[in-house]
């Protein structure tokens, strides 16, 4: 990862971006009852658009590579927006494990496909965003 500017100000948006999975989460457990229901639902559609934008990235690399993109790329950045409006779909309870998942596999694709990319020093940051955010969604599951 560079020191320039522009990487520490994308490292420091990264890490903020973790603020509504671990508000959320907490307030999942803290609020009255009655606002459980929005809570839940905030944070689920938190979750789906950042599992959403980690695979639109992947149209974006592959717009970037040209004709030499792998077709792959377009079909994960598809998958990844169409999985989420699945869990968007869903009961909380539900919804928040699903996006989990999605979330790590969206690791694992990125693990295979950024080095490739030049975005392999970008991973130890996008490994630290998903462990909270899947933790942070899987908490909040068992107060849903």
């Amino acid at each position: 990862m560079s020191t320039a500017p522009a990487a520490r100000t994308i490292e420091r948006l990264a890490y903020a971006s973790l603020a509504p999975f671990v508000v959320l989460s907490a307030f999942v457990w803290l609020v009255d009852p009655a606002l459980l229901p929005f809570v839940s639902i905030a944070l689920v559609g938190y979750a789906a658009l950042s599992a959403a934008f980690l695979g639109g990235l992947h149209c974006g690399i592959g717009l970037h590579q040209g004709p030499k993109a792998p077709r792959a790329r377009y079909l994960w950045g598809a998958a990844s927006v169409a999985l989420a409006w699945i869990a968007i779909l869903m009961p909380p309870f539900a919804a928040l494990p699903l996006l989990s998942l999605l979330l790590l596999i969206s690791l694992l694709v990125d693990r295979r496909t950024w080095p490739e990319a030049g975005l392999g020093s970008w991973l130890p940051l996008r490994k630290r965003q998903t462990v909270v955010s899947v933790l942070a969604c899987l908490i909040a599951t068992g107060g849903t």
